[in-house]
């Protein structure tokens, strides 16, 4: 019976350790969609400037690398041209990395606070925010997001004139 059991545990190993590299291997090949090194005011000011230009307004994406649902959000936009396609068409988006690298908190400090992440702030060509939004509120309660309580979010932010578009207006 020893023997039985030492065969068992030297079967077992191996499989051990292919699972722990399997799962080191996916979280090496994610794709960092924030980068901690970005100068996160100059972004935005950028945002601001490029929707004020083209009538648009400006998506701010706070999370981190590290956020499991962060990575599921930008799959799910990826996966999804018509969500993609109102985002790029009425808004200017920036991603601001929210992590131990990089807290970013000169520019977060300018916001409401953020109850979770990933995080949306909704701005107008002047800076002035319209919306502060608690993803889990686009979420299927599982796994991933709701194509259209998405839509329906982006188009009520979406400036005046597509959806409702009218939420913010001064």
């Amino acid at each position: 019976m020893g023997n039985a059991l030492i065969f068992c545990v030297l079967l077992a190993i191996p499989m051990f350790a292919q699972a722990a590299g399997s799962q080191a291997a996916a979280k090496s090949q994610r794709k960092e969609i924030f980068d901690t090194k970005r100068d996160a005011a100059a972004d935005l000011q950028a945002a601001i400037s490029e929707a004020a230009q083209k009538g648009k307004r400006v998506l701010v994406d706070v999370g981190g690398n590290w956020c499991r649902w962060c990575h599921e959000m930008e799959r799910f936009i990826e996966a999804h041209r018509e969500l993609r396609e109102l985002r790029d068409k009425y808004f200017v988006t920036v991603k601001i990395n929210y992590s131990p690298d990089n807290k970013n908190e000169a520019v977060l400090s300018k916001f409401p606070k953020i109850p979770g992440y990933p995080h949306l702030f909704i701005l107008d060509g002047k800076g002035r925010l319209f919306c502060s939004k608690d993803t889990s509120q686009l979420e299927d309660g599982k796994s991933s997001y709701v194509l259209d309580k998405f839509m329906a979010f982006l188009q009520e932010y979406a400036p005046p004139g597509i959806g409702r578009g009218t939420r913010g207006q001064r």
